[in-house]
């Protein structure tokens, strides 16, 4: 149940990353993701969303790299 005070309250880019975050890992509650709906912008949204997709593609070619230079 949301208040008047928690609709008031400024999201922060933290907020968005942390929501794409957990997107990410596919653990989300449902009041959680209802809340974001409201109150996230899609901006942030957006910005969080491409920067976790670099980070991840990122990790997953330095393995790759950590795993075939240990391969031989």
């Amino acid at each position: 149940m949301s208040t008047m005070a928690d609709e008031r309250v400024p999201n922060t880019f933290f907020q968005a990353a942390r929501a794409v975050f957990w997107s990410f890992l596919g653990i989300r509650r449902g009041a959680q993701h209802e809340q974001d709906i409201v109150r996230l912008k899609p901006a942030h949204v957006i910005v969080a969303g491409i920067i976790g997709a670099l980070i991840f593609v990122f990790a997953l070619v330095m393995l790759a790299r950590f795993v075939v230079g240990h391969a031989t």
